[in-house]
């Protein structure tokens, strides 16, 4: 309905040509900015048929400086809600969401971490930077397996993306930003809720 009132404008204007009205009123619209799963269907994704259960921690401020320190990365919450996917035989992995700004646009993005501390997968929810700067599947694959280690940095064990550095910096340091917190959470007590 919009662009039909769009194109109308561009008609009163003088603009003759319905085409080109259309044509410029596309041009001017985003060409990317999308969200590519939600929530809900991340967790579906992680925790196929198992029970899904959402925990939130409260790090002290020293509990923020050591997953600072391990991740060598900006921590700037202390509060941190995640996702732990439960069997009959127990914990079988916990998923965290990580959303910031690559360039001048935020991504989203969910890591799941086995019990032991080894990063499973990461996927992509939401990238509102242009899909040139998107990072693939086979990208997005060199984290799993990982641990939080000197070989999780771009251009060790993490390829850097042609184009796109900034988008592999930015996802690269959200992925030991949870790696360090989960170690965090998962190796001393924490107040739970």
């Amino acid at each position: 309905m919009a662009a039909l009132m769009s194109i109308a404008r561009c008609a009163a204007l003088g603009i003759a040509s319905k085409k080109l009205a259309l044509l410029l009123l596309l041009c001017a619209l985003p060409a990317s900015a999308r969200v590519l799963l939600s929530q809900k269907q991340a967790l579906a994704l992680a925790f196929p048929g198992l029970a899904v259960e959402r925990r939130t921690a409260y790090l002290n401020p020293e509990q923020v400086k050591r997953a600072r320190e391990a991740g060598r990365v900006k921590v700037e919450s202390r509060v941190w809600t995640y996702y732990v996917g439960i069997s009959s035989k127990g914990v079988e992995g916990y998923a965290y969401f990580d959303t910031h700004v690559v360039r001048t646009m935020p991504e989203t993005f969910m890591a799941v971490v086995e019990p032991g501390g080894r990063l499973r997968f990461v996927e992509l929810l939401a990238f509102l930077e242009p899909d040139d700067y998107l990072p693939g599947p086979r990208w997005l694959g060199l984290f799993g397996g990982r641990r939080l280690d000197a070989d999780l940095l771009v251009r060790r064990g993490i390829r850097n993306i042609t184009g796109s550095s900034l988008t592999s910096q930015a996802l690269t340091d959200g992925v030991r930003r949870i790696l360090a917190v989960h170690a965090v959470l998962h190796t001393e007590k924490v107040e739970y809720r």
